[in-house]
């Protein structure tokens, strides 16, 4: 019984140390090609009210109170959500914005876990199409960290939605 402790306490050990070398920054990115010109696609990134017509993240609470502030639309444009334990609670805010090129935003999550990240969407023409890359870039604590090692994979779970959303605006952008 007390090698059995002890074999579970060393691995628990283990587990916490690998956890915590893990690097503190992630980088998550997905790339489409859309057969449209970036100045069609821009506007749908650049309004966070168009947004709701193409992100993936909408459709998880069809529920969830959305509330807009600052600028219409561009640098200086807010929005912040509330909804199910799935969708959480946060803002988000763009930063920056060069037209037809790049839209930068910077999010804070408030529920289920404290965060901050950016999200950068660049887009680069090529004759009659354009490829979008959406990035996300942040830091992760140590539970997050640990909650992605152990029960999910944060690549495969944002990047999953990524690849949802920019399906989406590939559709729109394409009408």
């Amino acid at each position: 019984m007390m090698t059995l402790l002890i074999a579970l306490a060393v691995l628990v050990a283990a587990v916490l140390v690998f956890v915590a070398a893990k690097p503190n920054e992630f980088q998550i990115q997905r790339n489409i090609i859309i057969k449209a010109p970036s100045d069609k696609i821009f506007p749908l990134i650049n309004d966070l009210h168009l947004m709701q017509t193409w992100s993936a993240w909408e459709k998880v609470d069809p529920d969830m109170q959305r509330s807009y502030s600052g600028e219409a639309s561009g640098k200086g444009a807010k929005y912040a959500w509330e909804g199910n334990k799935e969708i959480g609670q946060g803002t988000m805010e763009i930063i920056e914005s060069t037209p037809n090129t790049k839209i930068g935003l910077h999010m804070h999550f408030i529920k289920p876990f404290e965060g901050r990240s950016s999200i950068d969407f660049t887009l680069a023409a090529n004759s009659d199409e354009t490829v979008v890359a959406q990035t996300m870039r942040g830091t992760s604590t140590f539970l997050p960290k640990l909650m992605c090692t152990l029960f999910f994979n944060q690549d495969k779970m944002i990047g999953g939605k990524f690849e949802e959303g920019l399906a989406n605006l590939k559709a729109i952008a394409e009408k």
